[in-house]
């Protein structure tokens, strides 16, 4: 079992020869010998820990002292770039020797390194290196560029290069869709990835995605040459260790953040000085019945000592407006907002009973204000984590009372969750709702809570609990997971329910103008009457 409080990095690998070994190479001979010498240390390793008397050995411990002992030769093998026969990633934490990046413009970096057929990742959320991506745009339709794949969770800005004057030169490969790709995947002109956040940088690590350019957004480089990647550290990190080359926007209204977001100026292939305000997320203006599902939530499942996760919205917003008065509630969480700020303040957010990080807020990217990336800044309270940590369902299910918090956007009458998507129109994404689900329900002493929260009906008064899902409409979450639905009209709690059970739950949750016809529908699907027993 893991320590409390320990953290084993997911993308910590060795790197492997992949071509055949004939010792004619020095560099590959020694390199060799290197990881021989790792497997030998290995050994060696766990036969200490056995002698010790640790009869029974973990895989992490395995994976442990393999990882310990291997690091030694990692600077041996350490390069920015992919060498012919190795897979080689770099660490973004580890200065690399005789390396010195060049500062340039915007238009100078992406004209350097930027091709056709490239695939570009691009930094997230508030990080959106928005000098870098008009830049790109621009060169892209200035040089005739063609099929250049743009990779990213959602970004801010008006994100030009999805607009119809560019297609053909670049293509948007959304893996959460943002406000500002939807209209182009729903027309066909940009491409949406299905998958957990938590596996997003798998899809660099395994060169599912080679990445050949990483566009991002950091703070100045510190007295030691380190920048941070402020706010939003998610699977940046993944990107920068597998991507050929690495542009970085420098920005001193970036917030300079502890934890896993931290990148060597070495590693940065061109720097481009542009000091931009960041973009903003105000807290939106909540109706009466997102303050009444916060409120029954609050008040009926958070307990004092909890760990929380919130997802993106009013509702996670509403529920937090509603903790004033619980005690020692935690947070680790794959995003956090403004929301935080006064039960920070107010003292009830402590971290002091966390299993994972005890006395810090755990995230892997923050949507905000300004006063929350002033929050964040230098504050070593707050600990931005790769999204591989923070999302990690037997990490997550460590803490205690684990409480998710989420929304949806439609349930069935056996509890099939639509997340991503009205009908075929695609909305958001996957992302994290199911990593944390699963951790809550997992969660290692029994406590924890996973939550789906959702109004009981659309502003044109359809019912969002229906008898069978939209077609098209994507499940993100399956029945299988379902535990706690929450409306404004009360706490539908359905894990271990038969479907008769489920459908009779739900429909006492619905707006009362759609529970007779729910009820008649659960009977023309079920075939007999909906019923608590």
């Amino acid at each position: 079992m893991l320590e409390t409080g320990s953290r084993m990095p997911a993308e910590r690998v060795c790197a492997v020869e992949t071509a055949t070994f004939d010792g004619s190479d020095p560099r590959r001979t020694a390199l060799f010998l290197v990881e021989v010498l790792v497997i030998m240390s290995v050994i060696v390793e766990l036969s200490q820990r056995f002698a010790s008397g640790s009869r029974r050995l973990s895989f992490s411990q395995c994976a442990s002292a393999f990882l310990s002992c291997s690091s030694d030769s990692s600077a041996l093998s350490h390069s920015s770039k992919r060498h012919q026969g190795t897979a080689v990633r770099r660490e973004p934490f580890a200065p690399l020797q005789n390396k010195t990046p060049q500062w340039m413009s915007a238009d100078e970096a992406v004209k350097k390194l930027l091709k056709t057929g490239d695939k570009v990742f691009v930094h997230g959320a508030a990080m959106t290196p928005l000098t870098l991506v008009e830049a790109m745009t621009e060169h892209g339709k200035k040089a005739g560029l063609k099929k250049v794949e743009v990779c990213h969770i959602h970004t801010e800005g008006p994100a030009l290069y999805t607009r119809p004057d560019c297609q053909g030169i670049f293509r948007s490969n959304s893996f959460f869709i943002g406000a500002n790709c939807r209209e182009t995947v729903n027309a066909g002109r940009g491409d949406f990835v299905p998958i957990f956040l938590s596996e997003i940088p798998l899809l660099f690590s395994q060169n599912i995605i080679k990445l050949d350019v990483a566009l991002v957004q950091v703070t100045p480089p510190d007295e030691h040459g380190f920048c941070s990647l402020g706010s939003s550290v998610d699977c940046v990190r993944a990107a920068l260790q597998n991507a050929k080359f690495v542009i970085g926007q420098v920005n001193k209204h970036v917030p300079r953040t502890f934890g896993d977001g931290i990148i060597h100026v070495s590693h940065f292939d061109a720097l481009v000085e542009s000091h931009r305000d960041l973009p903003e997320h105000a807290p939106k203006k909540r109706s009466a019945v997102e303050d009444k599902i916060g409120e029954l939530i609050a008040h009926e499942l958070v307990e004092d000592g909890a760990t929380l996760q919130m997802g993106i919205g009013s509702i996670p917003d509403a529920v937090l407006a509603s903790l004033l008065n619980h005690k020692d509630l935690g947070v680790h969480s794959e995003m956090f907002s403004d929301g935080i700020i006064p039960l920070v303040e107010n003292g009830n957010i402590t971290n002091s009973l966390k299993a994972l990080q005890p006395g810090k807020i755990v995230g892997a990217f923050a949507v905000g204000t300004r006063k929350l990336f002033d929050f964040m800044h230098n504050n070593p309270f707050v600990v931005m984590a790769d999204v591989t940590y923070t999302n990690r369902t037997h990490l997550i299910a460590m803490n205690p009372k684990v409480t998710a918090i989420n929304s949806c956007i439609e349930v069935d009458l056996t509890g099939q969750v639509v997340a991503d998507s009205i009908g075929t129109r695609m909305f958001s994404g996957v992302g994290g709702q199911v990593d944390f689900l699963r951790g809550a329900a997992l969660s290692t002493d029994g406590r924890g809570k996973p939550i789906l929260a959702l109004a009981s009906s659309t502003n044109k008064g359809e019912s969002k609990i229906v008898p069978l899902l939209k077609p098209g409409g994507g499940v993100v979450t399956t029945r299988a997971h379902v535990h706690y639905i929450v409306t404004e009209y009360g706490i539908a709690y359905l894990f271990g329910k038969n479907l008769r059970q489920r459908a009779h739950a739900l429909i006492q949750v619905s707006h009362p103008d759609h529970r007779e016809a729910l009820e008649k529908a659960a009977f023309e699907r079920l075939k007999c009457m909906p019923s608590a027993d």
